[in-house]
Parts: C-alpha cells; sequence; structure tokens
C-alpha cells in the first residue's frame, strides 16, 4: 500500500474537520453537514481507487478473467 494516498486521506480529513468546525461556530450547521458529507465523498473516491487495485491483483492471482 502506498503511503502517499494515506497522507492524501488523511489531508482531506483533517482540512474537512477544520471546514466543519469553523463553519458551526459560525452558525452555519446546514453549510458544515455538507462540508462534511463532501470531505467524506471525496475520501471514498480516493479508496475506490485502491479497491480497484486490489481486485485487479486478486483476478491476476487466482486467473478470473
Amino acid at each position: 500500500m502506498e503511503v502517499d494516498i494515506l497522507f492524501k486521506i488523511a489531508g482531506v480529513g483533517i482540512i474537512t474537520a477544520v471546514v466543519t468546525q469553523l463553519l458551526k461556530q459560525t452558525g452555519r450547521d446546514e453549510m458544515s453537514m455538507i462540508a462534511t458529507i463532501a470531505g467524506l465523498i471525496i475520501g471514498l473516491l480516493m479508496v475506490l481507487g485502491m479497491i480497484e487495485e486490489l481486485f485487479d491483483s486478486v483476478r491476476q492471482v487466482f486467473k478470473l478473467y
């Protein structure tokens, strides 16, 4: 597993947490929820590429074409 992708996902999580806290402090709870969901979707899209690589590796190991 590459370390770069883990740092990118952690960075997205930290940025999302900061933005969420800032929005909550200003009283924009709805926008903070949207920011949290957007951060979650971005993180899941990053992980999706890793899952695709995993399935390709499994296909190659077991020769499931």
